[in-house]
């Protein structure tokens, strides 16, 4: 399949829904081979079919963010298999629970920080190699508002989200004298899972698809 990204390798994390699946298959219509990752196989499987209705092609990684200890190995199997990496797109993201500070659940708490941020410092460090090694390598993580303007029950995502921004920050800053370029990307609001979690009263649609906001981050990536 041709086009501006063909020849590229593209990972994307949270592919198997959402903003995630959404930008694997418009990375795919622009002739990257994408790497999806999720904790569902049955997801991933579901946007393979995406991708290959499009004439792409993917590899699917079922991983569980959870386990940051695993994740140093991502880096070497990509590079066994792929030689590179071009692109990584950090769309995976856990909202936890919207509550007031006080009454967050330790739990929950930690998890939505392993997600949203220490499992991407753990993906920053095994793939920043590869992505220095590629011709233009690009990170983007994608980020939410609630990291710059502060809201009641929000706390753990909001936090997180502004610990990846940053985190990210750092990295680009730590890059900018090599051709690897480290980038945030807030989508706004959109129609998905995550949204309907929040506000379970909001019918879908109502917001902009994540077809929409994924089209923006490729050409953001492109740009």
């Amino acid at each position: 399949m041709t086009g501006r990204l063909s020849g590229q390798i593209a990972l994307v994390t949270g592919a198997s829904r959402g903003l995630g699946a959404a930008a694997a298959v418009a990375l795919a219509v622009e002739g990257a081979h994408v790497v999806v990752l999720a904790r569902t196989v049955g997801g991933l499987e579901e946007t393979d079919d995406q991708v290959r209705a499009v004439g792409g092609q993917a590899t699917l990684m079922p991983v569980d963010l959870l386990e940051t200890d695993k994740l140093a190995s991502l880096g070497p199997t990509l590079f066994q298999r792929f030689g590179k990496l071009d692109i990584f797109v950090a769309a995976a993201a856990d909202l936890g629970q919207l509550c007031a500070l006080p009454q967050a659940d330790p739990k929950v708490w930690d998890r939505v920080m392993a997600v949203n941020l220490t499992a991407n410092q753990r993906l920053a460090a095994t793939l920043d190699p590869l992505l220095r090694a590629a011709p233009a390598g690009k990170a983007v993580f994608v980020t939410d508002r609630t990291a710059v303007a502060a809201r009641a029950y929000w706390a753990s995502y909001g936090a997180s989200k502004a610990a990846l921004e940053q985190m990210a920050e750092a990295w680009a800053i730590e890059a900018a004298a090599s051709r690897l370029k480290i980038m945030a990307f807030d989508p706004g609001p959109m129609s998905t899972k995550l949204r309907a979690k929040a506000f379970p009263g909001e019918a879908m649609g109502t917001q902009r698809a994540p077809e929409q906001a994924a089209r923006e981050l490729v050409d953001m990536l492109m740009g």
